[in-house]
């Protein structure tokens, strides 16, 4: 499997339906949800990806510090369901963490996590930071990682 990392200016138009696709069949139909994806800021962000046979199975969304929260944030991770299981989204993860590093953010990242992923995204070193709040419907926990 090939993993690419891009900026939007840097997506082809085939790239940027794929993982848009990819966030519609999981956040939208899958997760029977109803919200505006495109939000504003994929312009502003690094997208990282997993292809297999030509068709995305993983993908996250790598904001810089001060684009959405005042920390790094990655978000949108999303593993088609034909990969689930498998150690893939772990790897997207540790990748963004990556791509982050190397843009010289050296600060901590949080995300908004699904609640029911707080013990996978503990696993990789996340905290959770607050209570429990619904977004979009759907039960949501923030979650920190302190970076060294």
């Amino acid at each position: 499997m090939s993993c690419k990392l891009k900026r939007f200016k840097e997506l082809t138009p085939e790239e940027l339906y794929a993982f848009l696709r990819l966030r519609s069949e999981i956040f939208v139909v899958e997760q029977d949800c109803v919200y505006l994806d495109l939000d504003g800021y994929d312009d502003k962000c690094l997208h990282l990806w997993k292809e297999q046979n030509g068709q995305m199975v993983a993908y996250t969304r790598i904001l810089p510090a001060g684009v959405y929260y005042p920390e790094a944030s990655i978000g949108r991770v999303v593993v088609h369901i034909s990969q689930r299981g498998t150690d893939l989204g772990k790897e997207l993860m540790r990748r963004s963490e990556e791509a982050l590093y190397d843009l010289e953010e050296r600060g901590p990242i949080k995300l908004m996590a699904q609640s029911y992923l707080l013990n996978w995204y503990g696993a990789q070193g996340y905290v959770p930071e607050g209570d429990e709040f619904l977004e979009d419907g759907i039960p949501h926990t923030m979650m920190v990682k302190a970076r060294l």
